[in-house]
């Protein structure tokens, strides 16, 4: 089995609900001078970032990931936290004087979101090095520092690490040329798919054409299941029916998860999708994106349940 390198962003998430609608509380023709406050009476702290998901979610897939981010002062919960699920914290680096990345959510009764992000530490991730030492098998290049994403992408290429180039909430830093420089390296691309029609966009390309740069090219489509692209051919696999829609926060994160499992296993691509449709439906029943606790056992029932058939040898 390949080790698995996960690249990205380590982050506290406050979510504040607010129990009214925020258009009530704002004038349109004061917005100039706007000045209000919003009182959340419910309020929750979530572990979240993109790296840390994906790393909870190989744990529970019986992986033991290597998890290299930049961290603030304030990391000790989330270092307690992962030494409590046995997942390794030696490649996060402590960033003097700065905070772990935090996203402040606040929501009203219609789903409205304001969003305040510090990326704090997450700014120094090139500080963080990939080299042949690490011995990876493969990684991803997860939402992070500009600068981070760019050199992790470079020292994968130059180590021989073939990687999963995942923009997510950070494609808006790339232009069109920088993109191409990712895919020139990458061996595997992920994106929903409203980052699939930025891409679209930013390139000038579709996605099926984009593809043929890579060895995959994965578009996640929600509660629709999702699209693979991989060696000229276009998988459709199904979502999974969830037992209940809590809180979608997450889902992408646990579907990379299944991704660079099922690479690192040599699985089929829609055993890999398929795989990625029950981690994200086991997911969303719950609120956070680290609260769900499945067994590995569990989830390969919950597997043969969904497809009839079990993907893991052995």
């Amino acid at each position: 089995m390949k080790k698995i390198l996960v690249t990205g962003s380590i982050a506290y998430d406050t979510i504040m609900v607010f129990p009214d609608r925020f258009k009530n509380h704002l004038l349109p023709d004061q917005l100039h001078i706007l000045n209000v406050c919003f009182l959340t009476p419910q309020m929750r702290r979530e572990y979240g970032g993109t790296a840390g998901n994906i790393g909870y979610n190989l744990k529970l897939l019986g992986e033991d990931p290597l998890v290299m981010a930049s961290v603030g002062e304030d990391i000790e919960p989330y270092l307690q936290r992962f030494a409590e699920l046995g997942i390794g914290t030696r490649l996060f680096r402590r960033i003097p004087g700065q905070f772990t990345a935090q996203a402040f959510i606040t929501t009203d009764l219609d789903d409205n979101q304001i969003i305040a992000f510090h990326p704090g530490a997450m700014n120094h991730s090139h500080e963080n090095h990939i080299g042949r030492e690490l011995a990876a098998g493969i990684a991803i290049i997860g939402p992070d520092g500009k600068d981070g994403m760019q050199l992790h992408a470079r020292e994968c290429a130059a180590a021989g690490v073939p990687f999963l180039f995942d923009p997510g909430q950070g494609l808006p830093m790339f232009s069109g040329a920088e993109i191409g420089e990712f895919l020139k390296d990458a061996d595997y691309v992920a994106v929903n798919d409203y980052e699939g029609k930025v891409l679209e966009e930013k390139t000038g390309r579709k996605l099926e054409d984009l593809a043929k740069e890579v060895k995959a090219l994965i578009c996640t489509l929600g509660g629709k299941g999702s699209l693979i692209f991989a060696g000229g051919q276009r998988h459709e696999v199904p979502s999974v029916e969830a037992e209940a829609v809590v809180d979608p926060t997450g889902c992408g994160d646990a579907y990379r998860a299944a991704l660079l499992l099922g690479i690192a296993s040599g699985w089929d691509w829609p055993s890999i999708g398929r795989l990625g449709s029950v981690m994200g439906a086991i997911k969303i029943a719950q609120r956070g994106a680290q609260n769900h606790t499945p067994s590995r056992a569990d989830i390969e029932a919950r597997f043969r349940r969904a497809f009839g058939y079990s993907p893991w040898k052995g």
